[in-house]
């Protein structure tokens, strides 16, 4: 979509970015590097950014520059792959916060979600990982691709992350496909790894849905190593994240254009929190509150990696204190992230994810042999 697609943008509207926010250094600065591109193709157009945890400027920092700049009105935009308790609740709860308190109008945008860019930068990302191997001739239907979410207790999040790994296989003609997740659902890298090597395909493409670094695509390379080093005999191909793919910011103008067209809407029919979800009918009414006030603007960036993170923290730290994959509702993000860097429980108030002790799920990152890298 060309920067033109947006038409008359009005001077006393803004456009904010919002970010999950990491301790690692390097998705930080693939954030801001994004944004950066993001600006350069919308001169003239104040665009701010702001975290929601973990790195500065937090989002009240961000609006607060917006007002500054005699912005009257502000587009926020959520750099999320998908809607769970991020997108959902906290900073919507934090958006609405900042709005009655200094009387701006605040339009909140959807997530970046599945379209034919997101899937066609995935695609690429996966063209990419196969083109890089001595044997790039090597049968696609004789390939298995499996795809690693961030991990959420939003089941409509994870769902979706299933859908891109459809899409995907049916769309490049793998022979299969399988989902697996970094955290907080079922299965997790290692014990999915291991259950599709079963399937026996001799090639295997480990492809992290994730929009930046961090340590969970860390961890996910970790133990795809480990469980290659394991079973010689099976080719791995590690593909790279999204990243600032130009696919990703064509979607976010996709977004803005959303707002600004007044056809904005998000996917509720399967909304654990409005709907009466098989397995989560407890969720309904859940209060739309942000949980991240301790750790809002905490910017002390991890000091065992100069850049990109090389999951050294995970060795550092016993099991039993980091590997707290409990109800984080992280969208992929999480990213993670979102890409994020970190599975502490912030959401002590949110109901306990139902399957949390499910022996392919979280149980399992807790177990010495499956944390040992």
């Amino acid at each position: 979509m060309a920067p033109s697609a947006l038409g008359d943008f009005d001077s006393n509207i803004g456009i904010l970015i919002v970010g999950h926010g990491s301790r690692n250094n390097l998705a930080i600065k693939e954030f801001a590097e994004l944004v950066s591109q993001l600006k350069s193709l919308l001169p003239g157009i104040t665009v701010e950014y702001g975290y929601l945890e973990f790195a500065k400027p937090v989002i009240s920092e961000a609006l607060d520059r917006l007002r500054n700049k005699s912005i009257k009105k502000v587009i926020a935009i959520p750099l999320m792959l998908f809607a769970a308790a991020h997108a959902k609740n906290d900073i919507p709860a934090l958006l609405n916060s900042y709005s009655l308190e200094h009387d701006l109008e605040i339009c909140y945008g959807r997530e970046l979600g599945i379209n034919n860019l997101m899937i066609g930068a995935a695609g690429q990302r996966v063209s990419e990982a196969i083109s890089s191997s001595s044997n790039n001739s090597f049968p696609i239907e004789k390939t298995l691709l499996v795809v690693v979410g961030r991990g959420s207790s939003d089941p409509d999040a994870n769902s979706n992350v299933s859908k891109i790994t459809r899409l995907l296989v049916e769309g490049m003609g793998f022979g299969w496909g399988e989902t697996v997740f970094s955290g907080v659902t079922f299965p997790l890298v290692e014990p999915g790894l291991r259950h599709s090597l079963k399937l026996d395909f001799p090639r295997i493409v480990v492809f992290p849905y994730f929009l930046f670094s961090g340590v969970l695509v860390s961890r996910i390379r970790n133990q795809t190593l480990m469980v290659a080093r394991d079973h010689p005999t099976f080719e791995f191909l590690n593909a790279k994240y999204l990243g600032s793919h130009y696919l990703v910011l064509e979607t976010i103008l996709e977004r803005i254009n959303e707002v600004l067209n007044g056809n904005n809407s998000m996917n509720c029919s399967l909304c654990k929190y409005r709907s009466n979800l098989l397995g989560f009918e407890h969720e309904v009414g859940f209060p739309q509150k942000s949980h991240h006030h301790h750790v809002e603007g905490v910017s002390d960036g991890c000091i065992l990696c100069e850049e990109e993170c090389t999951g050294e923290c995970e060795l550092k730290v016993p099991p039993s204190s980091h590997d707290h994959d409990h109800d984080h509702d992280h969208d992929h993000d999480h990213d993670h992230d979102h890409d994020h860097d970190h599975d502490h429980d912030h959401d002590h108030e949110r109901m306990p994810y139902p399957n949390s002790e499910h022996p392919l799920g979280p149980v399992t990152l807790r177990h010495p042999k499956q944390t040992k890298i």
